[in-house]
């Protein structure tokens, strides 16, 4: 019996071949040029201005976070954070004070609630909304975007899961004022570990690789430089070691840059791989299974796992495990359950999270799936819920 694994590693024997060769020469590893050419490919690729390489896609959420706390850009200490999504999409607002408001999510698409959002707004008048992506689907971009501008409310858009989605022609990570996203293992890239942080915000992708790198200016420009030097009176002698703002240490390395760029060329494939994939289960699962519903204006769907939600959950998950069919939960459940949250709040339950929590799971999705693979999946769940 075959088994069929959650996630493929995208990292072939030719990327590490050609690393290989690349660490014959003896070149800089640590963050240097490699760095750079990432960042500007992967710009290129995605259609923003900024791209700053960090070394994963949870520290890319924490750094947003920061610079959005440092710089002072937030109106109010107030942040909308969706129930379904990440822990270090929430955790980082947490961490820097600011005052979290969990939103349900939506049982089509797994992202906000607009309708819970709307009654978040009236109340609370939040200063910004960190929202996912979940496996590919958009949470309503379009709809969440023009309502946060009518509001004055600060757009972060958590990609980590999306990457290559589409709507209305331009790429999940570009409707918002930053995002994040994750190169780990089993994700749609791989840099063995690593995130990046987007934006097409001048003056904040120059904070981001400040706090990137301790706080200090080494990555700017030189024009960027000149700035911070002539407002603070830092001589040449004195910049290397002036820190501009309260910064990390979360670089990564030119080693897993050179990995990077070298994924970028497949990522048509590994999208066109996921997006049939995701409609091969539609197509070969039960009427009986609830099925996500994408945004009509939703272009491209690079579907990092299929979602299910069944009463059945345990026993699909047992019949699964028994013919070596990998499956997790679905994302981190309803995060107002979990103990990091209730321990600091108080269990805080929603309807439709909750009901993700319970009763929500994910199959395999990746580029080296089969047809016959999932249709294999598909027969053990049907059986599994009628």
């Amino acid at each position: 019996m075959k088994p069929i694994k959650l996630c493929s590693d995208i990292i072939d024997r030719r990327d590490i071949n050609a690393l290989t060769r690349w660490l014959i020469k003896m070149p800089q590893l640590t963050k240097g040029s490699k760095t750079l050419e990432f960042e500007s490919k992967f710009s290129e690729y995605l259609g923003c201005k900024h791209s700053i390489y960090c070394n994963s896609g949870s520290s890319a959420n924490l750094l947003i976070v920061s610079a959005l706390k440092q710089m002072g850009i937030l109106k109010n200490n107030k942040i909308v954070v969706p129930q379904v999504s990440w822990s270090t999409t929430i955790f980082p607002a947490i961490q820097f004070g600011l005052d979290p408001i969990l939103c349900d999510c939506e049982l089509d698409n797994l992202g906000i609630n607009l309708s819970h959002l709307k009654r978040i707004i009236a109340k609370d008048k939040p200063a910004a909304i960190i929202l996912v992506h979940v496996l590919g689907f958009d949470s309503s971009i379009e709809k969440v975007v023009k309502l946060c501008e009518e509001n004055d409310i600060l757009v972060i858009e958590d990609t980590c899961e999306s990457l290559g989605s589409m709507t209305s022609g331009k790429m999940l990570g570009t409707f918002g004022f930053a995002s994040s996203f994750s190169f780990y293992f089993g994700h749609h890239i791989s840099t063995i570990e690593g995130g990046m942080v987007c934006t097409d915000n001048d003056d904040f992708a120059d904070v981001i690789k400040m706090i990137r790198s301790h706080g200090w200016d080494r990555d700017l420009s030189q024009d960027s430089k000149d700035k911070y030097r002539q407002k603070y009176n830092v001589d040449d002698f004195d910049s290397l070691y002036k820190f501009y703002y309260a910064g990390f240490n979360l670089r990564s390395t030119d080693l897993q840059a050179f990995i990077g760029i070298g994924q970028i060329p497949k990522m048509s494939y590994i999208v066109k791989q996921r997006e049939e994939n995701y409609y091969t289960y539609r197509e070969n699962l039960t009427s009986e299974i609830w099925l996500p519903v994408l945004e009509e204006t939703q272009n491209v769907i690079s579907n990092m796992g299929y979602p299910i939600i069944t009463k059945n959950k345990r026993e699909v998950y047992k019949r699964l495990s028994k013919n070596k069919i990998e499956c997790r939960p679905l994302v981190a459940g309803s995060m107002g359950l979990q103990p990091a949250w209730s321990n600091l709040y108080g269990e805080s339950p929603m309807v439709n999270a909750d009901i993700v929590d319970k009763y929500g799971m994910y199959v395999p999705n990746h580029q080296d799936l089969t047809s016959k693979d999932i249709k294999r999946v598909c027969s053990i769940i049907n059986e599994e819920t009628q």
